[in-house]
């Protein structure tokens, strides 16, 4: 009698589940560079120096958001255009609007506040 020979599959290669690890230990990793990467904001010896480090901090991050959704919007609108829908399109100009807004969102303030 003969018996016939089968590869041998690494079982370990179809548990479910193992993308997302390999995902999520690829985002920590991330998150952890950002974390030891950044600048320490209260490194002044006034702490009002320091409340404006943490202010111009803070306002960059929203400007990165607004930049964000800024290309998110004229992402829309080349594809409104594309696929002829003006619901699309007209949310694209919204994004786009909204993300210039956020992205000078200091500029903005200054005016507002005359600073």
């Amino acid at each position: 009698m003969l018996l016939k020979k089968t590869k041998k599959t690494n079982i370990r290669s179809n548990i479910p589940g193992t993308a997302g690890r390999k995902q999520f230990a690829g985002y920590a990793a991330f998150v952890c560079c950002l974390c030891f990467g950044c600048t320490t904001v209260a490194a002044a010896g006034d702490p009002l120096e320091a409340v404006n480090n943490l202010s111009g901090f803070i306002f960059s991050l929203i400007r990165a958001i607004g930049l964000i959704l800024l290309g998110w919007g004229v992402v829309q609108v080349g594809l409104s255009f594309q696929s002829h829908d003006p619901s699309q399109r007209s949310q694209g100009f919204l994004t786009l609007a909204g993300g210039l807004v956020v992205t000078f969102t200091k500029e903005i303030l200054d005016l507002i506040t005359g600073v």
